[in-house]
């Protein structure tokens, strides 16, 4: 069989949604890093799966709740070695939380596999391996040769407040980065009511030290982050076409961003403070645009006028917080988010998603408030 009829079965033949009293299964590929240990801690809540099948080719052989002992008592299932065959036994649902360049390998062999249908089978990967159209922008930006650019575009976008009815019918979901789901979520709204100037956009975001990953590196030291601030990745950064990408689908006219992102010492959470010009004069409240946007999506909150977005509050949290403000002085519009890397960035959004296309209410799981202090 070639592979465009491989897609297509994946497109288009695959039940829409599981239902009935049963638990789903489902399984984390790459479950021994942060976004791994989050999905499981998320889970927990959870009232219609279970987790069946963990991996790890670093830790195979020792319990999940070793490496994670805040797990302990709650998930003590043995990490794995990833085989694929016993993957799709048992799980009907996949999440792939493995580094950028290592998902392209797993997610071919997953497809290659459905030719021996598991009609079940559903996937959501959380690395950037298939979040573009283009292999070319890619490995511009990822500096990773994609092996696998026959994929590309077969993934839906998994941003739920631009795409939740895709997402209901997915079979195949790619979860945005974590700084563009801030960026995008503060941006949509203005850009679709094409109030500002779409190469007039600004986006400055500050993230805890947990969005580097579990492996400890020289830049993430201790001694180098504490009582620190400091930008990288200044024009350079990889989510920057992401944003992009997406903006402009949203808008329908190429969208240009220049984002800085800066590295705080703090575990989790990012602030971004976004900035975007005026095409003309308002004709009403900029708060009333973001409430009417976001007016029947579950995780986004818009503040009042008197409130600011912090990362504290959202701790923990599949939730964003917004706040606009407009500066007549300048003419410019201000839009603050605050998510949680590990939360709406990463782990809480990806299980937001599986509810979508499981045929779960949206926020099964996720009702949490934030941890605080």
């Amino acid at each position: 069989m070639c592979y465009s009829l491989i897609i297509g079965e994946i497109k288009g033949t695959w039940p829409v949604h599981i239902s009935g009293g049963k638990l789903i299964k489902v399984g984390i590929i790459g479950a021994s890093g942060y976004t791994g240990a989050e999905l499981l801690r998320l889970l927990k809540a959870h009232k219609k799966v279970e987790v069946t099948y963990v991996t790890s080719e670093t830790y195979q052989g020792q319990k999940i709740s070793k490496l994670y002992p805040n797990l302990r008592g709650h998930f003590d299932l043995k990490l794995s070695p990833l085989e694929v065959t016993e993957a799709k036994k048992r799980a009907e649902l996949l999440f792939i939380a493995l580094p950028h360049g290592e998902s392209q390998r797993v997610v071919r062999q997953l497809f290659n596999e459905s030719r021996v249908p598991s009609p079940e089978l559903r996937i959501i990967d959380l690395s950037g391996d298939f979040r573009f159209k283009s292999a070319d922008i890619y490995e511009k930006w990822y500096k990773i040769h994609h092996e696998h650019p026959e994929l590309l575009g077969k993934a839906v976008y998994g941003l739920p407040e631009l795409n939740r009815e895709k997402i209901r019918e997915a079979r195949f979901v790619t979860n945005p980065g974590c700084y563009p789901t801030g960026a995008i979520l503060a941006l949509a709204p203005l850009l679709k009511k094409t109030a500002v100037f779409e190469k007039s956009i600004i986006v400055d975001s500050k993230s805890g030290v947990s969005g580097a990953g579990r492996v400890p590196g020289f830049q993430t030291h201790f001694c180098q982050v504490d009582e620190s601030v400091k930008a990288y990745g200044v024009g350079t950064h990889k989510h920057t076409p992401e944003m992009e990408q997406e903006l402009t689908a949203l808008r329908g006219e190429d969208v240009m961003i220049t984002f800085t992102p800066h590295l705080v010492p703090m575990n989790r959470g990012i602030l971004s403070t976004c900035y975007a010009s005026l095409k003309e004069e308002l004709e009403e409240e900029i708060t009333g645009i973001y409430e009417d946007f976001y007016d029947d999506h579950p995780f986004v909150k818009v503040l009042g006028e008197d409130e600011l977005p912090e990362t504290k509050y959202v701790l923990g949290t599949n939730y964003c917080h917004l706040s606009a403000r407009l500066d007549e002085r300048s003419g410019r519009v201000i839009v603050i988010s605050a998510i949680d890397n590990l939360g709406k960035g990463a782990s809480g959004q990806a299980i937001q998603n599986m509810n979508l296309m499981l045929g779960f209410l949206e926020d099964e799981g996720l009702k949490n408030p934030g941890l605080f202090p």
